[in-house]
């Protein structure tokens, strides 16, 4: 007898093939309960095949045929036959407890296994009923996958049942704590790919389980499906020993359960034990906190699914691995079209199946399978979670004015932007205690909004410190939620709005660019629900970026990024908006709106040091409601023709371009200036690319059709550019905005750094408007006189000059 080697125990040891390993044995199907069920995944396989392949003959019910194969092959099986597999297992455990219960597939292109279930469920045909439970409503359903004008190979907002696309890998987990918030009967099952598993986002998100209270939320039951490859690379979870990975899960604070094999007939038993017993622990350490009225950290189950990738494929074709190897990934036969054998191949797969067991003769499951689902809403397909619009409550807002800051005379008083609107949140929040939260990776205090803490803490169940009484603002019912990943946070808001909830998130400028790309998947998941009448709105994302470019003087140059309004720019005008508030009310005003806003992402670009205050209540309100337009108390051409129009975006943009108005104004008692304030970004592009655009008439009013414009703008100044390229007066319009110099400075100092200060402001006037060309020299020259003392000064000194610092508006 050959010895058995090392290597060969481990290889043993993380197969993914043989009889059933489980951690809980048992075996609590009956024969008769396990013939149903392995009939019902294989209608799944069977279904999945179809996706992929079959354009006709649905059923088999003809021997296959070319024209019967689309043209274009699309899809992925390797993680269906798994995600089949998980979806039937829970389903059978909400029929039989009640159990309020919805599914989020994490790996990449894992459609076809939870369209599947979904299909046969009769979910799917509620909606579209041209998908009718029946032959050629199945034709229908087959056709539609990975073609023109159907559906794609991840969980898309078509999908019913989904609130998780899976399109960019990471986001399953912080999705499934952020839908088991405040939500107790619910319980998220919240597939991981070992791909996904792979990515920074995902890695850190296995500590939601310290977020989660017992009491008030839900759970999340995580299955990390293990099927080992990627697209055509090993995973790494996949290759480690087992006691290697159960140690990093029970590290991250989960008691796992393995289910690990390729049998379907002993699988089908060690998954229905494990997922039984999941259930029943869950469900145990939910009553025993909500009877004490104590809440302690929980290790939450969760199962680890180890199984062929592309199971029950071919084991080979023409002599290479495809069933359990990265070949199985995709399209598993892609020359089905061209090779006469391949689709004799095909048919016999498909067939493997017995569609003629499972489907009757209409076309429809047969009864004693149809049986098996739940029914209404306790479907995963139509839970009305996953279709969150549909349990959302109105926000109850108190009266945001209270808030405001009076003001006798604008530019004269200074305050911190952001802490009113704590005060503020604070008071949304007191009002909406089971709907509406606030997100922030480590930052809201530091952001100014720490009042929120006179109503709730900020969630913690991990071991406490007794400093921690001193200002932690910890408390085990918080409702606060911070972590030191934006990924993670941002995933837990997501996931709350998308199951009909409200929230607020706050973050670094320079570091939201962390979640540019969460940002794109959920604009893009908005705009395709602006277009299924069935998805009912949900609750705006919004974002307050603070802590902001031209604040970032002492944290240097890797704080100053205002690059994601770029970010945002990019993506459908449907969904999109940008907002610029310069002081406390029009912040106010804008927070109010955002707040009640459905399906937008709201960003709104406020800093939260000291500012100088410019607009009134009454004005405020005014002004954000256009969203653009003149302050008369900074204009002079009232009854006549501008000479030079300035404008500004953001908040030391205008304090600076008021700044140089004043110069001006000083120097030039003739100048006739007009000044022009933008809180809306969108304003600037065109009515027909924005529905908060100006129509030309309009823009050309404020900006004129032949005056020098100079644009002194938050951000990177191409960005202007770029949305008011078309617009009669564009190549008059110079803008002023961050370009990459900074450093350690002092804020005057940055601004100057970047051209966006007063006296560069004042220097571009008599340099662009005619008349000051010919008289404007000696200004010019007390203006740039002025700008090198104030560097020089704060070169010496290490902070700006005294009186430049203290400006106040004079008029």
């Amino acid at each position: 007898m050959t010895p058995v080697t090392a290597a060969e125990k481990a290889s043993h040891s993380i197969s993914a093939y043989g009889t059933a390993r489980s951690t809980i044995s048992g075996t609590p199907l009956s024969a008769e309960e396990l013939r149903k069920t392995h009939a019902y995944w294989r209608a799944c396989n069977y279904l999945m095949l179809g996706m992929i392949y079959l354009q006709d003959n649905p059923l088999l019910r003809q021997p296959l045929k070319l024209e019967h194969i689309k043209n274009r092959l699309l899809g992925h099986w390797g993680a269906s036959p798994g995600l089949a597999f998980i979806y039937i297992h829970l389903s059978r455990l909400i029929k039989k407890y009640d159990l309020d219960m919805i599914f989020l597939a994490g790996p990449g292109h894992g459609a076809p296994g939870v369209l599947a279930p979904v299909y046969l469920e009769g979910a799917y045909s509620e909606i579209y009923t041209d998908k009718s439970e029946d032959e050629e409503g199945l034709r229908q359903f087959f056709k539609q996958f990975s073609f023109p004008g159907g559906v794609g190979s991840h969980c898309t907002p078509e999908t019913p049942g989904s609130i998780h696309e899976g399109g960019e890998l990471g986001y399953v987990l912080s999705h499934a704590c952020g839908a088991a918030f405040d939500n107790p009967e619910l319980i998220v099952a919240a597939v991981v790919g070992d791909g996904e598993a792979e990515t920074g986002p995902l890695a850190t998100s296995w500590h939601i389980n310290k977020f989660l209270n017992p009491i008030r939320d839900g759970a999340v039951l995580p299955v990390l499906h293990l099927n080992g490859y990627k697209i055509n690379n090993p995973t790494l979870l996949a290759r480690i020993s087992h006691e290697e990975l159960e140690n990093l899960l029970r590290g991250y604070g989960w008691t796992p359960s393995f289910v690990e094999g390729s049998d379907p007939e002993s699988m089908h038993q060690a998954m229905a034990a494990t997922t039984e017993h999941c259930i029943s622990e869950i469900r145990r350490h939910q009553q025993e906190a909500r009877k004490t009225g104590v809440a302690e950290r929980i290790r939450w189950p969760m199962i680890v699914l180890r199984t062929p990738k592309g199971w029950t494929a071919p084991k080979e074709v023409d002599g290479h691995r495809l069933e359990g190897f990265w070949r199985a990934h995709q399209v598993p036969m892609a020359d089905v079209r061209k090779n006469p054998q391949r689709l004799q191949q095909l048919e016999k797969w498909m067939r493997s199946y017995k569609p003629e067991e499972l489907f009757d003769e209409s076309g429809k499951l047969v009864a004693e399978l149809k049986a098996l689902a739940p029914t209404g809403a306790r479907r995963m397909g139509a839970n009305p979670h996953a279709n969150g619009g549909k349990l959302k409550r109105a926000l109850r807002l108190p009266d945001f004015q209270e808030y405001g800051l009076k003001l006798e005379k604008p530019g004269t008083i200074e305050a911190e932007n952001t802490r009113p609107l704590g005060v503020f949140l604070r008071d949304v929040m007191k009002l909406n205690m089971k709907n509406f939260r606030v997100f922030g990776p480590d930052e809201n205090t530091s952001n100014k909004l720490n009042d929120i803490y006179a109503v709730s803490k900020k969630f913690w169940i991990a071991e406490d410190f007794p400093e921690d009484a001193d200002g932690g603002e910890l408390a085990r019912d918080g409702r606060v939620i911070e972590m030191l990943s934006e990924h993670t946070v941002e995933g837990m808001l997501e996931g709350y709005l998308l199951t009909g909830r409200h929230g607020f998130i706050s973050s670094y400028e320079s570091f939201i660019h962390v979640i540019d790309s969460m940002f794109n998947q959920h604009a893009k998941w908005l705009s395709i629900c602006n277009h299924l009448s069935w998805r009912e709105k949900v609750a705006s994302l919004n974002i307050l970026v603070t802590s902001t470019v031209w604040r970032q003087d002492h944290n240097g140059f890797t704080h100053q990024d205002p690059g994601f309004l770029d970010v945002v720019v990019n993506k459908s005008s449907a969904v999109t908006r940008i907002y610029l508030p310069p002081d406390v009310n029009s912040l106010l005003s804008v927070a109010n709106h955002c707040l009640k806003s459905e399906n937008y992402v709201n960003v709104i670009v406020c800093d939260k040091q000291m500012h100088l205050q410019y607009l009134d209540m009454e004005a405020a309100i005014t002004h954000c409601t256009k969203g653009i337009g003149m302050w008369e108390k900074a204009c002079n051409d009232q009854g006549n023709e501008p000479d030079v129009v300035l404008a500004s975006a953001g908040d030391i943009p205008t304090q600076e371009a008021l700044a140089a108005i004043a110069m001006l104004r000083e120097e030039f008692p003739d100048l006739k200036i007009r000044y022009v304030n933008v809180i809306d970004l969108f304003k600037l592009q065109p009515s027909s690319e924005h529905p908060h655009g100006l129509s030309d008439q309009d823009f050309d009013s404020l900006f004129t059709v032949d005056k020098p414009v100079i644009f002194n703008f938050h951000g990177y100044p191409w960005l202007i550019h770029r949305l008011a390229y078309s617009r009669t007066n564009h190549r008059n319009m110079h803008v002023r905005g961050y370009k990459e110099q900074g450093n350690i400075n002092t804020p005057l100092e940055l601004a100057i750094e970047n051209d966006i200060d007063r006296f560069s402001l004042a220097m571009d006037v008599i340099k662009r408007v005619p008349k000051l060309q010919r008289i404007g020299a000696h200004a010019k020259e007390k203006f740039l006189n002025e700008q090198i003392s104030c560097r020089n000064y704060a070169y010496e000194h290490g902070t700006d000059r005294p009186d430049a610092a203290a400006w106040k508006w004079p008029y």
